[in-house]
């Protein structure tokens, strides 16, 4: 059966053959009860919650299962770690090294490094959909890392682990794109609250850094899912915090608040810190060319071991048991800051050599450490005005989360949920914020979505920066093409060009092979001296070398750098870097073209209209309360007049947002470009526009 919502946001129903029976029993159910979308989508975010609370479960018990086979205990501490031979500390982390190479480079690649960026690709840019078998790989290869001591986090995980869950539901529902990302947000959510025991912190995660938007639609079944993932988690883990505390920590005196905005400042610089060590460690391994990538984990599990068997096996796995430590204030000064750099490094190495995990976890490791550091100098020196060191490293827990995620909201609520410790707001939210002041200004980006710009995405503008990164030469190229012998003398090239349409010519040898291009200008300049020049010279004489050449496989997005650096508006497409046999041409306004197509797609998805085919009707994108966008084809009554003529705002109360203008149909039925008209805008043969107004109004609109 196939879902699919209509006016008035009912569900209508419509048989296909091959789906199970469950799936057919609960659509037919949805179709008697004639649910509208929103009671909809809290009854899917209930499923979704219920399947990620037993996801996080048995994610948790797959670590554990790890944990047994690589260091013989269900849980693993530093104490018992130190009391193990040498050996067995050094090669533990290799050993689950040489485990997950092979899985994510030959299985499932995209099981590689930080999960959470991946998840937010998928929203942006493949409409939320994430496919599930990737996640049960990530899970395997994730479980695998933190279980054989890689200094990794759960967090990460189990969020694409529940997106995965959200998205399989949404898609096998059949739902729009707009609601299949609310139910990756919601499968985020609920994956973080079970975890973590945080229902509402998860919630606000998904919304501050899975979807980067609030809206009430989307955040409602967010919640429901979260509550509902935790309920599930409850029943088969301990109901209280994740991290235990001796006392509840508060602010002794406004003394403390000048240690804290000193610890804000550190929070911001050690984020900072870690966010650039983590990609460049990740750029060197990617750099190592001559060693093969399924055995680069296991190189950074040997370089983990050395930091493991130098006294500090607390960077091991999630460590969240050196993080109560911490907070207890069991930890000297000196030591936390060599577990600060420690933890550090080992989670760039273990994620950078191509380890699977998140970094949320590790991040609340540096926070604790940086903060009971300062914590212990700060009542060495001010005594009794100084709070506990264990407060301190409390609040640097939520500043460290605030600097790297750049989501103080989500940071600060996560340590009031994971500790229950609700007296020391007032420093909390001081670190946390000018954590991300800092952080902010010498990082743009924060750890998840600098990733994505390193990819071509750009989440602060809500499309691709590399919106060409999705197509090929192959799809763009041209096969009428002129070309020419070596030895054809300049005037039969003349001759051919003033005869012809072309105004480049691609020089081949005998076997085809592109030798260079002869452009347009080199022959203007010979046509002055051609009663001299054309006799003695040849093509090989007037062509440039084809050092700028297109390979079929390569994206648009490279080949625009190769426009770029060339200066000119065509390339040669050839079959191979070294035979260069020549078999199409890419031209520079073909590419633009593809582009502008592209942002108009972006544009408009889910956002300003959306057309049904079974019915033709248009759908109107609410905008608030009886206020609508609609797309629009003008009659060819209005065909040839200028905006200011047509006088639609007086007339029928609309204004006009944008024009999609077809540019012919080359590329197909798409190929169109934005336009943002102005009132001299004239109106042509196959405009639509995308209006909007008054809901009464837009019924007025006469039909194209």
């Amino acid at each position: 059966m196939t879902i699919r919502f209509l006016r008035g946001s009912r569900v209508v129903l419509r048989r296909k053959t091959g789906k199970n029976w469950l799936q057919k029993n609960m659509l037919a159910l949805l179709e008697r009860a004639q649910m509208r979308e929103q009671l909809f989508s809290i009854s899917v975010a209930v499923i979704i919650g219920v399947l990620c609370g037993f996801g996080a479960v048995g994610f948790r018990a797959l670590i554990t299962l790890m944990e047994r086979l690589f260091w013989g205990v269900a849980e693993v501490t530093p104490e018992y770690i130190a009391g193990l031979s040498g050996w067995h500390v050094f090669l533990a982390p290799a050993a689950g090294g040489l485990l997950v190479g092979p899985i994510i480079y030959f299985l499932a690649r995209e099981a590689k490094g930080s999960d959470v960026p991946k998840v937010m690709a998928a929203v942006v840019r493949q409409d939320g959909v994430i496919r599930l078998r990737f996640a049960l790989a990530k899970a395997l290869t994730s479980a695998i890392t933190i279980g054989s001591g890689g200094s990794a986090g759960k967090a990460g995980p189990i969020a694409h682990i529940g997106s995965a869950i959200g998205s399989r539901v949404g898609r096998t529902l059949r739902v729009p794109t707009r609601q299949l990302r609310t139910y990756v947000g919601c499968g985020a959510a609920a994956g973080i609250a079970a975890t973590f025991n945080a229902p509402i912190a998860g919630a606000l995660f998904a919304v501050e850094v899975i979807l980067g938007q609030f809206a009430m639609t989307q955040f409602s079944p967010i919640v429901v899912s979260s509550v509902i993932a935790t309920v599930v988690a409850r029943h088969y883990f301990a109901d209280g915090p994740v991290f235990t505390l001796t006392e509840q920590y508060e602010l002794v005196s406004a003394w403390e608040l000048f240690p804290y905005l000193l610890l804000g400042i550190l929070c911001g610089v050690v984020s900072v810190a870690f966010i650039k060590t983590l990609y460049k460690t990740e750029d060197l391994f990617d750099g190592l060319n001559f060693f093969p990538g399924y055995l680069k984990p296991v190189l950074g599990g040997l370089l983990l071991g050395f930091i493991g068997i130098m006294g500090l096996p607390h960077v091991y796995g999630d460590s969240e048991h050196t993080i109560n430590l911490a907070l207890h204030g069991d930890l000297t000064w000196w030591f936390m800051g060599l577990l600060l750099i420690g933890k550090l490094v080992a989670t760039s190495l273990t994620l950078g050599s191509g380890g699977s995990g998140g970094v949320f976890v590790p991040s609340l490791f540096i926070g604790a450490v940086a903060g009971g550091m300062l914590g212990h100098v700060t009542g060495f020196l001010m005594g009794a005005s100084a709070g506990e060191a264990g407060g301190y490293a409390l609040v640097a827990m939520g500043g460290l989360v605030a600097g790297t995620t750049h989501a103080p909201i989500t940071a600060i609520l996560m340590i009031f949920e994971i500790t229950y410790n609700y007296h020391i707001i007032l420093p909390l939210m001081i670190v946390c914020i000018i954590s991300i002041l800092i952080s902010s200004r010498f990082s743009r980006e924060s750890i998840y979505t600098l990733n994505l710009v390193r990819q071509g995405i750009d989440l602060f503008k809500g499309r691709s920066l590399d919106v060409l990164k999705s197509h090929t030469v192959s799809q763009c190229m041209r096969t009428d093409f002129e070309t020419i012998r070596e030895e054809t003398p300049a005037a039969e090239i003349i001759d051919r060009w003033v005869g012809g349409e072309y105004t480049q010519f691609y020089v081949t040898d005998s076997e085809g092979q592109c030798r260079g291009v002869i452009l347009l200008g080199e022959l203007s300049r010979i046509l002055a001296r051609r009663s001299d020049l054309e006799r003695v010279l040849l093509a090989e004489d007037l062509m440039h070398e084809g050092k700028d050449v297109c390979l079929l496989d390569e994206t648009l997005s490279q080949a625009l750098l190769k426009f770029e650096q060339s200066r000119i508006t065509e390339l040669p497409v050839v079959d191979h870097p070294v035979r260069r046999k020549l078999i199409g041409v890419l031209r520079y306004t073909d590419v633009i073209a593809v582009y502008n197509n592209e942002l108009m797609k972006r544009e408009t998805t889910d956002t300003l209209v959306s057309r049904f085919s079974s019915s033709g009707l248009q759908a109107r994108v609410k905008l608030m309360e009886a206020f609508s966008l609609v797309e629009w084809d003008p009659p060819a009554s209005l065909s040839g007049k200028t905006l200011s003529e047509a006088q639609l705002p007086s007339r029928y109360g609309v204004r006009v947002l944008l024009v999609k203008k077809k540019m012919g149909d080359r590329l197909g039925e798409r190929d169109v470009v934005p336009i943002v008209p102005g009132p001299d805008y004239r109106i042509g043969e196959g405009d639509t526009f995308v209006v909007y107004g008054r809901d009464a109004d837009l019924d007025r609109l006469p039909g194209g």
